[in-house]
């Protein structure tokens, strides 16, 4: 408990539905449902799933972008929903985020220099004499060149826009960083030299991560604890080695058989889901998977399954492992 940096506790973000010219409401879409994990200090966590299954809401909700439902989120054992408007703000400097679109994130009117070194300035991080020194310093990190300051995003690759990003949420001095699909919008040559970034300066500043993806090949490289998302809410979690050798969930199972095998010989035994997948504005009673599971049995239909741990810290919600 005192090594975690991070603890969500049941989380729940709902969104209302309204409907009509009055806005009446009309039940509520359930983006995150119950979802509970905790981070070690100097760890990185993957948060994988297919998309629309509430990774994206999960990270913000723990940052506060979003207000949650219901549930708590505790950084250090403070809870970041209880803060005040002034607390929240100091918090802000050791949480932060690197967003999927480094094209859209960036303000095209602000020259490079500005955008990283904005939040510094409000923050008062440092001081005048040192700011132009601290600024060098992250961007040298983050593999960029000091008279880049003076350009602005159009003028950068894909590539470079994401090290700007990541520069950005660095100069801050964060410990935690959510990395809400930092790759996916840059070529695969660009996604290992980013990835590799990463990892680099995680040894360097001792950051905590908080990697949301659906590249199961990239969560395998860079992350030590993995989490699995359907509709909402964790079906698996464990350390990488075990979730990725010893996929337990049905749905985890599914998801790991379409990693694709650079062998063109290589039998793969995909397992193909059957239906479409249920709005999360109304799940499924019961196991929010048994409409698509293979291995439904009856019980799966009406009782939601409780979390179990099947040993080496590997939780798996699921009826096939009820002793």
């Amino acid at each position: 408990m005192a090594d975690n940096i991070l603890e969500v506790k049941h989380l729940k973000k709902y969104f209302p539905i309204k409907s009509g010219a009055l806005g009446k409401g009309k039940g509520a879409l359930k983006a995150v449902d119950d979802v509970s994990f905790s981070i070690e200090k100097g760890t990185t966590m993957g948060l994988v799933g297919e998309s629309g299954c509430g990774k994206s809401t999960t990270g913000r909700t723990i940052l506060r972008l979003m207000e949650k439902t219901d549930g708590e989120v505790l950084f250090h054992g403070i809870p970041v929903h209880s803060l005040n408007k002034k607390e929240l703000r100091d918090l802000r400097t050791k949480m932060q985020i690197i967003f999927q679109d480094p094209y859209s994130s960036l303000s095209p009117r602000l020259p490079v220099g500005e955008i990283i070194g904005e939040a510094v300035k409000e923050h008062h991080l440092v001081s005048k004499e040192a700011y132009e020194g601290h600024l060098n310093k992250i961007m040298a990190s983050c593999g960029l060149q000091p008279y880049h300051k003076d350009r602005y995003p159009h003028e950068f690759s894909g590539g470079q826009r994401q090290r700007i990003c990541i520069a950005r949420a660095l100069a801050l001095n964060p410990e935690f960083i959510v990395c809400d699909e930092p790759v996916s919008a840059l070529d695969v040559s660009i996604q290992a030299q980013i990835i590799n970034l990463l990892e680099d300066l995680q040894k360097e500043y001792g950051l905590t991560y908080l990697f949301i993806s659906h590249d199961l090949s990239v969560v395998e490289h860079i992350c030590d604890t993995v989490g699995v998302m359907y509709l909402g809410g964790l079906v698996e979690t464990g350390t990488t080695e075990e979730i990725f050798t010893n996929p337990l969930h049905p749905y985890t199972q599914a998801l790991f058989s379409a990693i694709p095998i650079p062998d063109p010989t290589a039998n793969v035994d995909r397992i193909i889901l059957q239906g479409n997948l249920p709005s999360p504005a109304n799940p499924p009673k019961g196991c929010k998977f048994h409409t698509r599971c293979s291995k439904c049995m009856e019980i799966c239909k009406d009782i939601v399954p409780e979390a179990k741990d099947v040993g080496a810290g590997h939780v798996v919600r699921c009826h096939l492992y009820d002793s």
